[in-house]
């Protein structure tokens, strides 16, 4: 059997809450551990429950979604955030994959498709809703942006790239188009585990978080 992906579901809204449990556990990979209505709930939770993946919202009475996974993501080990919210403004996106989110993805998305998200999140594929990415997309190329290391200039973020080997650079470029890890190994020929090492490699040189800060970066050194 597949392991059984482990989700803290947080929002302020029960309603919300008790929709996305009763989504969640019609999938048979999938157990929602715990729940919190606040972002200073989250640390506690996480350390009782060991989640794999937090389902994060955004706006939330005392500590909003983003100073959430700005915490939780500075502790070891920690689990995935996907931020689910009806919220897709430049700012929003931007700060929550500064954070260390790896996926943004609306509440309006179908049902199949956020499952589908955890799912990929997990696995480590980066998450990003449609009007997130033009959102994204938009600022990095019209504001100039920046995440990870903050380059205060495109040539900050060529020069953070220059840190790369060739290879690493050919992966970094893939990921900033979207490829998984398996359209990566076919298209590179090389390994699934081979990529996923370079993946590595390419977070620790650059001082990233997640595969998303990966695709910033290349997109900041207007590569893509």
């Amino acid at each position: 059997m597949d392991p059984v992906t482990r989700v803290l579901i947080v929002d302020d809204d029960p309603l919300v809450r008790s929709g996305l449990r009763m989504m969640l556990s019609g999938a048979e990979d999938i157990e929602v551990v715990a729940e919190a209505a606040d972002g200073t709930e989250v640390l506690p939770l996480v350390e009782a429950h060991r989640p794999d993946i937090v389902l994060m919202d955004i706006r939330m009475p005392r500590m909003d979604g983003l100073a959430a996974t700005a915490e939780l993501r500075r502790g070891p080990r920690p689990p995935e955030v996907l931020i689910l919210t009806t919220f897709t403004t430049d700012g929003y996106v931007l700060e929550a994959l500064r954070a260390g989110a790896a996926g943004y993805v609306l509440k309006h998305t179908p049902p199949a498709q956020i499952v589908a998200a955890v799912r990929n999140v997990v696995a480590g594929e980066p998450v990003l809703s449609p009007a997130a990415v033009k959102q994204l997309i938009g600022a990095v190329t019209a504001a100039g942006d920046d995440v990870g290391a903050r380059p205060d200039e495109r040539g900050g973020a060529e020069r953070l790239l220059g840190r790369l080997g060739d290879r690493e650079r050919e992966v970094a470029l893939a990921v900033a188009l979207g490829r998984t890890n398996a359209e990566i190994s076919a298209s590179l020929y090389m390994s699934v585990p081979t990529v996923k090492a370079h993946v590595s490699h390419i977070l620790t040189k650059l001082g990233l978080n997640n595969r998303v800060q990966i695709a910033l970066v290349v997109y900041r050194a207007g590569l893509v």
